[in-house]
């Protein structure tokens, strides 16, 4: 495909998926785009992430113990999530919060939380629409629920996991936290509100916070971001430098050429594995570097 005509394809998929339009406008205008209803709904396949897509893990390894479950966050109130953690870690391992994208808690979304386990430590994706009924099996639906959603309830609640993670009797009480697009910029209000007591944050893609809240941050945090997504760099590029100006840990690293969720293996046209396995590289040296001594 030519690539000014993916990337405008591209541009309306983000418009219909980030600002909440009308499906059937998005089919028309990539119709309108590539020349017939067909070859438009193949496009529209190929830029959204497929649940039928192949894991990069395995779910049954059996180095791995995995469960999918509900758990307190105080108050009475539940989550569900998915948990994954190496079988026989041998030590005291730091804990990892991962935040699903705007499509709630999907496969790919486990998978990473398994990748993280495999790299030695105790995952938790939760499902930030348990409170809705939790993630439906439609993604358009799923993405609705996102946008109607309490998201002072939704921060707290991620708060709330990050202190029950830090409590773990096998961990070393130091807890980090990823997430990518919606759940990028989840972490990045995560980092601000939970304080000392996260040790470690890392956002890709995920449109960033007033940088007047810059001041505030108190964890290390690792940013991620797509060359081609002028969406986030928008806020992404004054939220960086605010950091910087005020003297906060933050490593910021873009990665020219790539879309925003080029982490995505699921999403055909949008995935690059170099982007992705260095900034995934990247992540987990961070991780190991500020999660695995006992706090």
């Amino acid at each position: 495909m030519d690539p000014s005509l993916r990337d405008r394809a591209i541009g309306l998929y983000d418009a219909f998926t980030h600002e909440h339009r009308d499906r059937r406008t998005l089919l028309r205008q990539m119709t309108a785009l590539v020349g017939s209803v067909a070859a438009a709904e193949a496009l529209i396949g190929g830029i959204a992430a497929s649940p039928a897509a192949a894991a990069l893990t395995d779910p049954t390894d059996a180095r791995l113990v995995t469960r999918k479950g509900s758990y307190g966050i105080g108050g009475g109130a539940q989550m569900t999530g998915y948990f994954a953690a190496p079988r026989n870690p041998g030590r005291a391992i730091g804990a990892v919060m991962v935040i699903h994208e705007n499509r709630g808690l999907q496969p790919h979304i486990e998978d990473v939380a398994r990748r993280v386990a495999l790299a030695g430590f105790f995952a938790v994706a939760p499902d930030f629409l348990s409170a809705q009924g939790g993630t439906p099996a439609d993604e358009n639906a799923a993405r609705d629920l996102i946008g109607k959603a309490d998201m002072d309830a939704v921060l707290a609640s991620a708060v709330a996991t990050v202190g029950r993670l830090a409590k773990l009797s096998h961990g070393t009480g130091k807890v980090g936290t990823v997430g990518f697009c919606w759940g990028g910029a989840l972490v990045d209000r995560v980092a601000l509100a939970a304080g000392p007591g996260l040790a470690a944050a890392v956002s890709y893609y995920g449109p960033a916070p007033d940088p007047a809240e810059a001041p505030k941050l108190q964890v290390p945090l690792m940013l991620h971001y797509a060359g081609k997504d002028a969406r986030v760099a928008q806020t992404g590029a004054p939220w960086v430098a605010a950091l910087k100006a005020a003297g906060k840990p933050v490593a910021a690293f873009d990665y020219p050429g790539v879309d925003h969720a080029f982490n995505n293996d699921t999403s055909a046209e949008r995935y690059d594995k170099a982007a992705a396995d260095l900034a995934w590289g990247r992540t987990i040296d961070f991780f190991h570097r500020h999660l695995d001594t006992r706090a």
